[in-house]
């Protein structure tokens, strides 16, 4: 089977891009080992590697905003991956926003230009 090159990263990790599947947006960006590749292909559901936590974490597990598999794009070098996923919940980013991407850069700042959708403090009892 096809799979990702994880050996061009000394830690063993490829990006993975988390992109809404019907509308085409980026929900976030986060990093993947072999075990989590694994995970994701044999059940369905984006699974990552955390580097903060150094463990493996299934999208949604804590917050219930899930991430199921629908297309699994990888490029031309093997090092870089799309998931296209139906995001279950409104929210993929852990600061309570639908897409991790909900700054733009407006001169020396950054604009929030979306709408919070939960309180992190309210989710993640951690």
């Amino acid at each position: 089977m096809i799979q990702p090159d994880f050996n061009k990263s000394s830690e063993g990790l490829v990006p993975a891009i988390a992109q809404d599947f019907e509308t085409g947006e980026v929900l976030m960006l986060a990093y993947v080992n072999e075990a989590a590749w694994n995970q994701t292909v044999a059940s369905g559901h984006a699974t990552y590697w955390s580097r903060s936590r150094n463990q493996l974490w299934t999208k949604g597990e804590s917050s219930g905003n899930l991430q199921i598999i629908k297309d699994i794009l990888l490029d031309c070098d093997d090092d870089a991956i799309i998931y296209k996923v139906e995001q279950i919940g409104e929210a993929a980013c852990h600061t309570g926003y639908r897409s991790c991407f909900y700054r733009r850069l407006n001169e020396d700042d950054a604009e929030v230009i979306a709408e919070r959708i939960f309180d992190p403090h309210d989710v993640y009892k951690t």
